[in-house]
């Protein structure tokens, strides 16, 4: 598509979008193309200033792209925190202790969060038993 600056014998501007520039040609020949505003059909091309996309222009486009995937990425987490804390009882410190209770069947099988040393998520990892860290997302992030 070509956009085209036009302007009317009144002086009259206004823009037009052409699949080519025959077809513009085609549209003034044929008395289709009329001023929206007099409705005149004596239309002429004006100067028009080009878009030029400048490595400033493509570098703050890019910035602004990748700071929405950053925000919804950052809702995404924060969303899936808030589902897994509303899904699971907070056992603080006994976490190692609650989660071997669990996997070795002397608890009721339930999601829990809650608190472990490096060591704990080795020595549970060590044994077999599935756990994951909840990400931890900076207070700034929005």
């Amino acid at each position: 598509m070509i956009k085209y600056s036009l302007s009317c014998e009144n002086a009259h501007q206004f823009e037009g979008w052409f699949s080519t520039s025959a077809d513009f040609d085609s549209q003034v020949k044929s008395g289709f193309l009329t001023c929206p505003t007099c409705h005149s059909a004596s239309i002429s091309k004006t100067l028009m200033s080009p878009s030029v996309s400048t490595a400033r222009k493509k570098e703050a486009k890019r910035e602004m792209v990748m700071d929405m995937a950053r925000q919804e990425a950052i809702a995404k987490i924060k969303q899936v925190i808030a589902e897994i804390k509303s899904n699971a009882e907070d056992v603080g410190e006994k976490f190692p202790e609650e989660a071997r209770k669990i996997h070795y069947g002397e608890a009721d099988a339930r999601g829990i969060i809650g608190q472990a040393s490096l060591v704990e998520v080795k020595e549970l990892l060590e044994e077999g038993i599935d756990i994951a860290p909840l990400p931890v997302l900076p207070e700034d992030a929005n």
